[in-house]
C-alpha cells in the first residue's frame, strides 16, 4: 500500500518537473521553427521579413524583397549568422537597401535571447523576432 507521504512526495517531484520544463524549453534556440521580424508591413507590401530555421541551423531567409539561404551556429547565448546568396527580386532600390541593412545587422549579431515567443538577436542593433506559433 502506498503511504500518504509517498504520494505527496511524488506529487511535489512531479510538479517541480512539470514547472521546470517550460522554462527550459523557452530558453532553447528555436531550431526547427519559423519566426517573423517584429515590424510593421511597409507601405505597398504585404511582406514582413521572416526566418525559417532548420534543425541543423540551415535557414531560409525572406526579406522585404530578397530571399535566400543562410546558416545559424549557436553555442549557449552566442550566435553566428552567415548569409548565403540572396535572390535579387524586382523591387525598389530603397527596399533592396533595407534588405541589405537587415542582413548586415543580423550578421553582426553576437548574442541572442529568448523570452517566451520573442527572440532577440543582439549586436550593433537589436533585432526582435516573434515565433510563428500558429
Amino acid at each position: 500500500m502506498i503511504s500518504t507521504i509517498n504520494l505527496l512526495r511524488a506529487g511535489v517531484v512531479g510538479s517541480a518537473l512539470l514547472l521546470g520544463l517550460p522554462v527550459y524549453a523557452a530558453e532553447e534556440f528555436p531550431f526547427g521553427l519559423e519566426m517573423t521580424l517584429d515590424a510593421s508591413r511597409m507601405p505597398g507590401s504585404k511582406r514582413v521579413p521572416n526566418l525559417e530555421i532548420g534543425d541543423a541551423g540551415e535557414t531560409r531567409v525572406e526579406l522585404w524583397c530578397k530571399g535566400g539561404k543562410g546558416q545559424f551556429s549557436v553555442a549557449g547565448d552566442t550566435v553566428v549568422f552567415v548569409a548565403g546568396v540572396m535572390e535579387a527580386r524586382d523591387c525598389p532600390a530603397a527596399r533592396a537597401q533595407l534588405d541589405d541593412d537587415l542582413l548586415a545587422t543580423l550578421s553582426a549579431a553576437t548574442n541572442w535571447k529568448r523570452q517566451g515567443d520573442a527572440v532577440t538577436f543582439i549586436g550593433t542593433k537589436p533585432l526582435r523576432f516573434r515565433l510563428n506559433t500558429n
